[in-house]
């Protein structure tokens, strides 16, 4: 049985409260007056407090905006690609070197790199083997534009190349620059978006040792609500990737978990009482609420999530191996964890962790 044995997190310098960021978007978008009182509502609402960016502009007042410009001119997405390839690797390498403190980088024997936010060849696999000095001949895998529920994807191609070789040692790295993507728009799926995404990176160990104390990796399982196809989005554009988030997807997702929890269950023979802790991706506070309804939870049973949402917001693929670091540092964490995030698709991708 393949392991998390470590977890590594790192975000940007810039750290911007939510209020500054909602004074940005009012500037930024000159709403129309009905946007304008509907903008700080969602904003107190989101249950975030600081979000990280790779820029400064959001915490600046109009006429000191350097990525946007005074105007907020929207920039091209060469301009949005360019920042990310000069700011990715070494975010990436800070998260690395959080989760390897006990295991030296010739170790590795494979290398899964998960973005939705920027693509490049040479990408983000090559330019970390070379950063952290990894051997030519690590295996490389990446996983590509699959969004916030993409780490979980990841740790399944993980846990196979384990389960194929006890003596692989997989280093797993997801680094998202959503902030990159803001698009000047009062569109309401523009609007719900900004009120969300930042940026992250994480990075995660895994083993095929089952002595090595971890996580105890056990079963995926995962679903796609594809009638919410039109619901959750990613589309490349030449103004940046525009993302469609509609309101209707915490319903959604409120409709689907239980059935998807009980097919999981099922295939462990375990039942809901079994389940001892709960790693929800924090999409947004509306999606954490959806979850904790529809599976009879009280919100301290998804404090870990809360917690993320609220200094973190919401960094994509990173931002549930945030959860799940933060579970593995608590002392009265302990037995069966129900770990599952949300993409596009609907997709819903789960598994069932052990500590």
């Amino acid at each position: 049985m393949s392991k998390i044995v470590s977890i590594g997190t790192a975000v940007p310098r810039y750290a911007h409260r939510q209020d500054d960021i909602m004074r940005f978007m009012l500037d930024a978008t000159n709403p129309d007056e009905k946007t304008k009182k509907l903008i700080p509502m969602l904003y107190k609402r989101s249950g975030i407090d600081t979000r990280h960016s790779v820029f400064s502009d959001f915490s600046l007042h109009r006429g000191n905006w350097h990525f946007f410009g005074n105007n907020c001119t929207a920039p091209s997405l060469e301009q949005r690609m360019k920042l990310f390839n000069e700011e990715v690797v070494a975010l990436s390498e800070s998260a690395v070197h959080d989760c390897l403190q006990n295991t030296r980088t010739e170790e590795i024997t494979h290398l899964i790199t998960v973005t939705c936010t920027g693509l490049s060849a040479p990408g983000l696999d090559i330019l970390l083997m070379e950063r952290l000095k990894l051997p030519a001949h690590t295996i490389r895998t990446s996983v590509n534009f699959m969004g916030c529920y993409a780490a979980l994807h990841a740790l399944k191609i993980a846990d196979a190349f384990c389960r194929a070789d006890a003596s692989a040692k997989v280093l797993i790295v997801c680094t998202e620059l959503c902030t990159l993507h803001f698009q000047k728009s009062n569109d309401i799926d523009s609007i719900l978006s900004s009120t969300l995404f930042a940026d992250g990176s994480a990075a995660c160990l895994v083993v095929g040792d089952e002595k090595t104390k971890g996580l105890s990796i056990r079963q995926f399982f995962s679903k796609i609500a594809l009638a919410g196809q039109p619901d959750m989005a990613w589309q490349l554009s030449a103004n940046g990737f525009l993302m469609t988030l509609t309101n209707h997807v915490p319903k959604l997702i409120k409709e689907e978990i239980g059935g998807l929890l009980n097919s999981a269950l099922e295939q462990l023979n375990l039942s809901i009482k079994d389940i001892s802790n709960w790693a929800i991706h924090p999409g947004g506070k509306n999606i954490l609420e959806a979850v904790e309804t529809s599976l009879s939870l009280n919100s301290s049973d998804l404090a870990a999530s809360y917690n993320v949402l609220r200094n973190y917001g919401n960094m994509s693929s990173a931002t549930i191996l945030f959860v799940l670091k933060q579970m593995m540092q608590e002392a009265s964490v302990e037995g069966n964890i129900f770990a599952v995030a949300f993409g596009p698709g609907i997709t819903i991708e789960t598994v069932m962790l052990t500590l």
